[in-house]
């Protein structure tokens, strides 16, 4: 194996092994910053070795041991030993070919959780925890992160050190939250995962209308919440949504990268296999009792994806399930949406009132979605004028060129 092909397969171990080990070595020094810079020196060690002694049978556990021995030398030197500890060492030093199983018996998937929990504490900002989150969990470098949110790879860097350094004043212990703030907790760890999908799924800015790498590592952070927390009906929800949201990925834009909205989208190459995981991940939200916000989204996804044509769709059921949204999390967005689902089952007039109803909410004056459905319903009644006001509107207040160009091309057909 030659040295760039050994690299890359240190990169590919490292984005599924790095939450479980930047979790092992927390679980020993009780830093996640500490955890995060070992964890690091175990991946330069994995990039220095490897090429010359060749892949270790289970690469996953070489670099767990391999952090795992620096946390005990780092406690050592700081004069902390404990007896557990040096039992710990000795049993890390006599292990010269791990065992991957033996490297996560001592219940690595709570680590894991713990981990979660602490990077989606509530003392960071939402966008703080998704950079700690794609960086502990994901295994990204602060390039790739910048990348993903467009901004500049120093300001990613300085997000994410000045988040673990919140962590470190705030004393925020690693572990998992007790009973009584448990709940709110774990709103803020699907909070995170819902905010890294939606930038990929529907990018608030640049050139590209979709970022499908960050759909992906949300979705592959709500099926590991799954298996973490399978009691959870609102993970499943959350996991459902996104599942079925997915599905729809390679219709959503043309060759030319251009968006396709919702009716207009060959629903023969939504992705059947991700539906069918979201139909199966909300039945086991549903088994869970009274529906939280995810779940309830993640039935409004399912009537989408049961429709196999635009006419098809029980859009009455839709507006439904958005009343209950609202009724659970009071939005005026989730409120937008329901005067778009109202439209559809009632007509465009019955819509339109409720959007007007909205038009001086301050919480969106600078949405651009309210004029964009404004301007939609507008032209359904041939007020073609208003309509092109409005979307015009809409485009200058979006940051996405793609879906500038989409605003005015319908402007544009307003005019003629």
């Amino acid at each position: 194996m030659g040295e760039s092909e050994v690299r890359r397969t240190v990169e590919a171990v490292w984005r599924m092994e790095a939450g479980r080990v930047v979790a092992g070595i927390a679980a020993i020094v009780r830093d996640v910053g500490q955890a995060e810079e070992l964890a690091q020196d175990a991946l330069v060690a994995a990039l220095e070795q490897w090429p010359r002694d060749g892949v270790p049978a289970n690469p996953g556990a070489w670099l767990m041991t391999v952090g795992k021995r620096r946390a005990v030398d780092t406690l050592r030197r700081r004069q902390t030993q404990q007896r557990t500890l040096a039992e710990l060492g000795r049993d890390l030093d006599e292990q010269v070919t791990p065992d991957f199983d033996a490297a996560v018996e001592d219940r690595i998937e709570d680590d894991l959780l713990r981990l979660i929990f602490v990077a989606c504490h509530p003392v960071l900002s939402p966008i703080a925890r998704a950079a700690l989150t794609l960086r502990l969990l994901g295994g990204l470098t602060a390039g790739e992160i910048a990348r993903a949110f467009l901004a500049s790879e120093s300001a990613v860097g300085q997000r994410i050190t000045r988040a673990k350094q919140t962590l470190a004043t705030a004393h925020v212990p690693f572990e998992v939250p007790g009973t009584a703030e448990r709940a709110e907790r774990l709103d803020s760890v699907l909070e995170v995962v819902y905010l890294i999908f939606n930038e990929g799924y529907a990018a608030t800015a640049g050139d590209d209308w979709m970022r499908p790498a960050l759909c992906q590592e949300a979705l592959r952070l709500a099926r590991l919440l799954q298996g973490l927390m399978p009691e959870e009906p609102e993970v499943h929800g959350l996991a459902a949504l996104l599942e079925i949201q997915a599905s729809r990925t390679s219709a959503r834009t043309g060759p030319d990268g251009a968006p396709i909205l919702l009716n207009d989208q060959d629903r023969s190459r939504w992705d059947q296999l991700l539906i069918r995981r979201g139909l199966a991940a909300l039945d086991r939200a549903r088994a869970g009792g009274q529906p939280g916000p995810y779940v309830v989204q993640a039935e409004i996804a399912a009537c989408h994806a049961r429709a196999r044509t635009p006419e098809e769709t029980d859009w009455a059921r839709i507006a439904t399930w958005y009343a209950e949204l609202a009724r659970l999390v009071p939005s005026p967005v989730v409120e937008l949406n329901r005067a778009v689902a109202v439209a559809q089952a009632d007509g465009p007039a019955a819509g339109l009132a409720l959007a007007h109803a909205l038009a001086d909410d301050p919480a969106l004056a600078s949405y651009h979605l309210l004029p964009s459905v404004l301007g939609d319903l507008l032209a359904r009644l041939g007020r073609h004028d208003e309509a092109r006001v409005e979307f015009e509107r809409a485009a200058s207040l979006t940051g996405n060129a793609r879906e500038r160009v989409l605003l005015l091309d319908r402007a544009a057909a307003c005019r003629s």
